[in-house]
C-alpha cells in the first residue's frame, strides 16, 4: 500500500510539474506576442499606416484611450482612428519612432505593458517635433489574439510653468 501511495504522489508531482512548465511556456509566448503588438504599433507609426496601427487595438467601442493631445479621452476605435488620421495630416513629413524600457506583465487573458516612445514628426514646413511619451497599454486576449483595450499616454508637466516636458528623462 505504501508503494502505491508513493507512486500516486510522484505521478501527481509529475503532472503538476508538466502543468506549470506548460504554463511558463505559455506565459513567455504571451509576453512575446504583446511585445510584437507594441512593435507593430511602432512600425505602423513610422509608415503612417493607420490601418496597421488600429489592427493592434480593440476594434469596437470598448477601446478607451487617454492621449497627450486634446480631447482628454477617446472612446471607441473610430474616435481613436480619427485621432491618428488628424495627427498624420498635421505632420505630412517623415515619421520616426522607437520604443524603450518595455515591460510586459500577463495574468491569464489580461496583460499590460508600459514603455517609453520617442517619436519625431515633421510638419509641412519641415520642422521636426520630437517627444518622449510614457505609455501604458492594457491588453485582453480574445480568440487567441492580444489587443489593446485601454491606453494611457502622458508627458510630465512642470507645475511651476504649466509646460509639458516633451523630452523627459528619468
Amino acid at each position: 500500500m505504501k508503494g502505491f501511495g508513493l507512486c500516486f504522489a510522484l505521478a501527481g508531482v509529475g503532472l503538476l510539474t508538466m502543468f506549470y512548465a506548460g504554463r511558463a511556456h505559455a506565459f513567455a509566448d504571451d509576453k512575446a506576442e504583446i511585445t510584437a503588438v507594441e512593435q507593430r504599433v511602432m512600425e505602423g507609426f513610422k509608415a503612417k499606416d493607420v490601418d496597421k496601427i488600429m489592427s493592434c487595438y480593440a476594434p469596437d467601442e470598448s477601446l478607451f484611450v487617454f492621449d497627450v493631445v486634446p480631447p482628454r479621452e477617446y472612446v471607441g476605435a473610430n474616435a481613436y482612428r480619427k485621432d491618428w488620421e488628424e495627427l498624420f495630416a498635421q505632420f505630412p513629413g517623415p515619421a520616426e519612432a522607437d520604443l524603450s524600457e518595455l515591460k510586459v506583465f500577463v495574468q491569464g487573458t489580461m496583460g499590460y505593458a508600459h514603455l517609453i516612445v520617442h517619436s519625431a514628426l515633421t510638419d509641412k514646413d519641415g520642422k521636426k517635433v520630437e517627444a518622449d511619451v510614457r505609455t501604458t497599454d492594457v491588453f485582453r486576449k480574445a480568440n487567441g489574439k492580444w489587443l489593446i483595450v485601454h491606453e494611457h499616454n502622458s508627458v510630465p508637466v512642470d507645475l511651476a510653468t504649466g509646460k509639458a516636458d516633451m523630452m523627459s528623462k528619468p
